[in-house]
């Protein structure tokens, strides 16, 4: 089912991921519902998992469900997302499910970083890192001014993991973007789940057609940058703690 307007189209599903513009999910009766909201691009969307009901998103839903505990998810993400994108999104929705949501998390970077990076291979010049921190900078430290203004959602920013661990240039860039995303983070008083970390040294494991973890890997057209079945489930365990409501 798709809608082809901004409506969402609401549907009896008693557990699932609802994907914006497409589904809204109904609620179980009087009980109390936590809504859980994930923000974010390909990763967050579920391409290269087997099926969308594998993606990191939909495998959180499940391990927060239980039966004292109704959990809905809804997914706010799309392939080839850059920050400015997911900043366009959140201002389009913020009336929305969001201000609805008990809590929210936030992966978004990979494509700034990926874009500049395959562009600076191809026409043979320097990354242009400045431009690229700037332009992440201002536009996730706007997504988290947005959200903390009118959304009393517990709020978790993911840092990125490192597809290309053997090239000195990506762990140099993606180690700047986690540092900013930090230093956001801790300004605007949210929570940082680090998601390199659960990746870092078995990137091999854990990503969709991983290679040589070069970012020469990826000239070929083919981006070995998404998790595979069981990097989502990594992803899923390792932010399930932070997701869990407050006593």
């Amino acid at each position: 089912m798709r809608c082809t307007s901004k409506q969402e189209v609401v549907v009896n599903i008693d557990l699932s991921f609802a994907i914006f513009e497409v589904y809204m999910i109904k609620a179980w009766g009087d009980d109390m519902v936590m809504i859980y909201t994930a923000l974010g691009d390909s990763i967050t969307f579920g391409e290269n998992a087997s099926s969308l009901v594998k993606a990191y998103p939909q495998l959180a839903v499940s391990t927060l469900h239980s039966g004292s505990r109704k959990v809905t998810g809804y997914v706010l993400a799309r392939p080839g997302w850059s920050s400015y994108d997911l900043l366009d999104a959140v201002i389009w929705h913020r009336a929305s499910i969001l201000r609805q949501s008990a809590v929210i998390s936030i992966w978004i970077g990979g494509v700034d970083l990926a874009s500049a990076a395959l562009s600076s291979l191809r026409n043979q010049q320097s990354l242009n890192a400045k431009q690229l921190i700037a332009d992440y900078r201002r536009n996730i430290g706007a997504i988290l001014t947005q959200l903390t203004n009118w959304s009393q959602a517990r709020i978790i920013c993911c840092t990125q993991y490192n597809p290309f661990p053997n090239s000195p240039l990506a762990v140099e860039s993606i180690g700047q973007l986690n540092h900013i995303t930090k230093e956001l983070a801790q300004s605007h008083g949210v929570i940082i789940a680090p998601a390199h970390s659960w990746f870092e040294g078995k990137q091999a494991d854990l990503i969709y057609g991983y290679r040589k973890g070069k970012i020469e890997d990826a000239i070929s057209g083919f981006l070995p940058i998404h998790p595979n079945d069981r990097g989502h489930q990594v992803i899923a365990a390792g932010l399930a703690p932070y997701l869990m409501p407050r006593k």
